[in-house]
Parts: C-alpha cells; sequence; structure tokens
C-alpha cells in the first residue's frame, strides 16, 4: 500500500499565491474568476485543477472529449475542487502533416508551460489519439505537480460483410487486395464507410492503446481505465472518478515523480512485450524516461523482450480487438499472467501499489489473453537489432511478420525517400523478387522530416498479383502500429544524419537475422569509407520557425526524438513570478 503523504494547508496551494493573498495582483485575479460566474466560496481555499483538454474537430479520436471533460469537472467539483477546462494541441496521427510525431514535442512544450504557468494546483490530462498521450506526461513531468491521465479509449467493434474488420490493421491488409486487383472501387468505398466505427482511438493494438497501457502500468492512470472502450458507460464513470481522485492528489502532494522511476519503467516495457505492442512506444518511452531523469536504452527493451512472452491475441500480431480484450479482463487481466515478472509494488494515482490493484484480476476468454504456456508468440513482441547498418539500433516487431523473412539475405532496391518509392514502386523494370530487401532513405525525424509512420513501405504491385504479401524492408522511419510486416523500422542515425543507411547501394546485401539481433551490411570498410567521402548531407528545408528548430534539437530515434534543450537536468520547471 503507498503510504499516503500529510495533507496540505490551503495556504500551501500554489494557487493560494494568486487567489488568498490580501493584494492588488490577487484582488485582479479573484474578480476575473468572479467574471465567470463563479462566488468566492466555489474557489477560496479549494485546489484549481485544470483539465487539459486535446480535443478538436480534426481529431474523431477524441469527439467524446467535451463530454468527457464535463464528467471530469462533476467529480472535482463534488471533492471540492476548482475544475477549469483548458484547451491545448490536438495531435491527429491521421491529418496532421508531415507527421503527427513532429509536434509531439510541441506539445509536451505547451503542456509544460500552461501547468507552469497558471494558477494550477493538479491537472486531469485528456489523450488519445497516438501523440498527444506522451506528449502531456512530458510536459507534466517537468513541472510535476499531481496530474491523472484520463485514457480516450478504443473504439468500438466494427464490421463489413460480414467479417469483423478493425482499423488500421484491415486497411493495410484491403490495400493490398484493392493492389492485387482482388477488390473492385465499390467495395472498397464500402469498406471506407465501415472501418471506423465512431469516437475512440484504433481499435487495435496500435501506438494508441499500447500508449495508454504503457501509462496505467506506469501508474498515472486509474489502475484498467486504459482498456474501457471510448463510448462505454464505464468510461464516463472513469472519467468523473479522475475528477473525484485529482483533488486527493493535491491535498496529499503526490506528483508523477512518485510513479516514474526505474523499476515501473521495467513494468511498462514488460506489458508492452506481452501486449505484442506498437513499436513507437519505443520512442515514446525513451522520451518520457528521458524526461523523468530514469535512465533507459534500447538494450533494456531487448533485455525484457527476450523473457516476455506476446499474450494478447489482438491485430495486429492477433486476430481479436480491444473491445474484445476489455471483456475477457483487459489489461489487469494480462498483467495478472505476466505478474511473476512485474515490480508489484510500484504506487499507483489511485493510492494502492499495482499489485494491490490486481487482486481480484482474473482472465475471462483465453482466446483473447493467452495463457503463459500457449502465447501468441514465444518472445515479446518488439525486437533491437544493430550491427554496421544500424550502429545505434533498429526495431522490428517479429510478432507481426512472417516467420520465414526473420532471417534473410537478399540484395537492396534502394528508395531515396517516401516520394521516390511511391512513383517507382509498381515499375516493373525494377524487376523486384520476394528476396529483395526494399531499402528506403531520408524517413527519419530530419530527413522526412518528423519521421512519419511511412515505414510499412508499399509491395509492388506485380508482386502482390503474384500473391506475395510480406517482404523484408528497411527504412528509418515509423511505422503505425496497426501496421504488420517484416519492417526494420527506427534504424539509427537516420540517412539524413549521416548513417551508413545514407550509403546503401541498389544491389548492395544486407543480412537480417532477428533471433540473432542482427542488421548487417555486406559492404567492406573500404567500399563504404568512398561512399561516405562522396556522400553530401541534404540542404535544411527550414530557414525559419518550428521546422527549423526541430530539425536543429531533435535527437536520434535511440534517444526518443526529443528536444535536446528539453532534456532533464535535474532541475525542475519553476513556478511563475507574481507580478
Amino acid at each position: 500500500m503507498d503510504v499516503p503523504s500529510p495533507r496540505k494547508k490551503p495556504e500551501e496551494l500554489r494557487s493560494h499565491r494568486f487567489f488568498g493573498v490580501d493584494d492588488l495582483r490577487a484582488f485582479g485575479h479573484r474578480s476575473r474568476l468572479k467574471q465567470s460566474g463563479l462566488n468566492t466560496s466555489e474557489f477560496a481555499g479549494k485546489p484549481v485543477i485544470a483539465i487539459l483538454n486535446t480535443w478538436s474537430d480534426l481529431i474523431p479520436c477524441h469527439a467524446h472529449f467535451r463530454q468527457r471533460a464535463d464528467e471530469v469537472k462533476r467529480g472535482v467539483w463534488q471533492a471540492g475542487g476548482v475544475p477549469v477546462e483548458v484547451p491545448v494541441l490536438g495531435m491527429s496521427e491521421t491529418f496532421m502533416k508531415p507527421s503527427a510525431m513532429t509536434y509531439r514535442n510541441f506539445l509536451a512544450m505547451e503542456t509544460e508551460e500552461v501547468l507552469r504557468s497558471y494558477p494550477i494546483d493538479g491537472a486531469v490530462l485528456l489523450g488519445g489519439c497516438d501523440k498527444t498521450m506522451p506528449a502531456l506526461i512530458m510536459g507534466a513531468t517537468m513541472v510535476d505537480i499531481p496530474v491523472i491521465f484520463l485514457p480516450g479509449g478504443p473504439m468500438g467493434r466494427s464490421s463489413w460483410q460480414g467479417e469483423a474488420v478493425a482499423s488500421g490493421s484491415d486497411v493495410w491488409r484491403f490495400w493490398a487486395e484493392r493492389k492485387a486487383g482482388n477488390l473492385s472501387c465499390e467495395a472498397w468505398g464500402s469498406f471506407e464507410d465501415h472501418i471506423t466505427a465512431g469516437p475512440g482511438h484504433c481499435m487495435t493494438m496500435g501506438t494508441a492503446s499500447t500508449m495508454t497501457a504503457m501509462i496505467d502500468v506506469l501508474g498515472l492512470s486509474l489502475p484498467g481505465a486504459s482498456s474501457i472502450p471510448a463510448l462505454h458507460a464505464a468510461h464516463a464513470r472513469m472519467a468523473a472518478r479522475c475528477g473525484l481522485r485529482i483533488v486527493d492528489l493535491v491535498w496529499e502532494d503526490i506528483r508523477p515523480s512518485r510513479f516514474l522511476t526505474a523499476r515501473s519503467f521495467d513494468n511498462a516495457i514488460l506489458a508492452d512485450m506481452a501486449l505484442g505492442g506498437s513499436t513507437n512506444a519505443i520512442v515514446h518511452l525513451l522520451a518520457m524516461a528521458g524526461r523523468a531523469g530514469v535512465p533507459l536504452t534500447l538494450d533494456r527493451f531487448d533485455e525484457i523482450s527476450r523473457r516476455t512472452r506476446v499474450l494478447a491475441d489482438i491485430k495486429p500480431s492477433g486476430r481479436f480487438v480491444m473491445a474484445d480484450f476489455y471483456d475477457a479482463g483487459g489489461l489487469p487481466g494480462l498483467l495478472s499472467r505476466i505478474s511473476h515478472l512485474l515490480h508489484l509494488d510500484c504506487p499507483t494515482v489511485a493510492g494502492m501499489s499495482l499489485g494491490e490493484s490486481l487482486e481480484g484480476a482474473q482472465v475471462w476468454n483465453e482466446e483473447v489473453i493467452r495463457p503463459w504456456d500457449n502465447p501468441v508468440f514465444g518472445e515479446g513482441g518488439t525486437a533491437i537489432l544493430r550491427g554496421n547498418l544500424a550502429p545505434d539500433g533498429a526495431v522490428i516487431k517479429p510478432s507481426a511478420a512472417e516467420a520465414h523473412l526473420l532471417v534473410h539475405r537478399g540484395p537492396a532496391v534502394v528508395f531515396r525517400d517516401l516520394q521516390d518509392i511511391k512513383a517507382r514502386i509498381d515499375d516493373p523494370a525494377l524487376g523486384l523478387t520476394p528476396d529483395h530487401i526494399i531499402v528506403m532513405q531520408n524517413g527519419g525525424p530530419i530527413g522526412a522530416p518528423g519521421m512519419p509512420e511511412s515505414g510499412q513501405l508499399p509491395l509492388p504491385k506485380y508482386l502482390l498479383e503474384q500473391g506475395v504479401r510480406d517482404m523484408v524492408r528497411i527504412s528509418d522511419a515509423r511505422m503505425s502500429g496497426t501496421s504488420y510486416g517484416a519492417c526494420v523500422l527506427h534504424v539509427a542515425p537516420e540517412a539524413a544524419a549521416g548513417g551508413p543507411l545514407a550509403l546503401v547501394r541498389d544491389g548492395d546485401w544486407i543480412e537480417l537475422d532477428v533471433p540473432g539481433r542482427r542488421l548487417h551490411w555486406d559492404v567492406s570498410e573500404v567500399e563504404a569509407a568512398k561512399r561516405r567521402a562522396e556522400w553530401k548531407a541534404p540542404e535544411p528545408r527550414f530557414s525559419r520557425g518550428y521546422g527549423k528548430l526541430f530539425a536543429e534539437e531533435v535527437t536520434q530515434s535511440n534517444l526518443g526524438c526529443d528536444f535536446r534543450f528539453l532534456h532533464n537536468d535535474g532541475s525542475r520547471t519553476p513556478d511563475p513570478e507574481i507580478h
């Protein structure tokens, strides 16, 4: 049981300096709250709780967030707090270009500055679409005031022509059939009408479902909250409970730094591997750990992956969707299956330890949440590769690849960027065979820019027509967590930063050995040195603005793609001066 902290006195609240003193500044602050219709008795001496809401009409995944914010407010009022809703940048994985990843650090900065600069004692963070979640946590970590994360929840089940379908994963599958000539234009249009069933994030174990689970395991959500579907009544009740609980966290001064430890990050990685989680979780967990001052490297992910098993039979590694996972016992059920590996004494925002939160957890469907001795995959869902093509590491999701490709040697066919691959991949003159390895350069943080989810590189139409559905593909890009295939991703250093990937040419032989965790480029050191001498760095894409800041400050994928100037230097974001 987590030992409660001594309760604060009203005069110890951050907001007291704004509202509780007898001076001209406090008069101005109080009068402005009254301008919004509040009476003195409704805010005097009470914790001010910010509801950071990433709702936007351009993020259908968050379409229910305005209602959830109202439900949080209900809980805050009931607990004796003062709720204030604050809109912050919403990042749509679908609509933001060049990628939502470009703006993750932007929202992290906004979150940090909003929480620092306003009279806020604690916050409920509303996020669901992929990058909103790590961004909110990264920013809140640096201010280190009490917070609870409210996960947006997955959308409900959907079906098309009598077949269960899932956002993301089945889009890639049916697109391959469309390119192969097996799906008509009319059928494709009908499928488009059915693939997304309503509000909520992707219902597969994509990046959104993975990251909500990670934050849950880290202890920053109410235990099990991440599994609740977006439109289930339990989700609305959970929102109100977040409002109730955050007020207690403020009085007890329980901050994110209590939860974000090396042991809790180990727990999160264990859960990620057992879930068959998104490869993107690695980049985000590295960034979140860096903000928390917790040393974390790619090697730690691989160490944990080797002693874990994929137990969640969820697309894209498995067969089911998140609603099935929730009905089968959800995250608590899954964690109960790996409890022997977890640090069960880690605390949660609910005021109990992780182990206590799992008491009574059960699995109701062993098809969806497998027993330890009947896994979906015999190791964790993600593997880390190293070699002369990826000196600082690369990532692959073997649980979602065709098994025969996990050990493969083949000649490279190289594309300079995503536009090049779109223009030429279907050209029969390339003469690609299933043994070729498709290589794309300049898909990384600087080169793309923003490391978009383009790493599930397309297969040639003529090979799709022959029934080929997977090939080895290598890039410095990311791919959607809903994607699948033998895709080597996050190659570091990236091509645009002068990594070896920039020097690969058509016909070079490359060896992939996932069991051996090896990615080898079969070119002599003399030839590699010659090519490096000839290589020229790409011209900067931006001369000003956020794009320039991003290119100059972003770290490589093995360090989390955070900004260097935002790294944790041992200090905490200072409280504002009141003038």
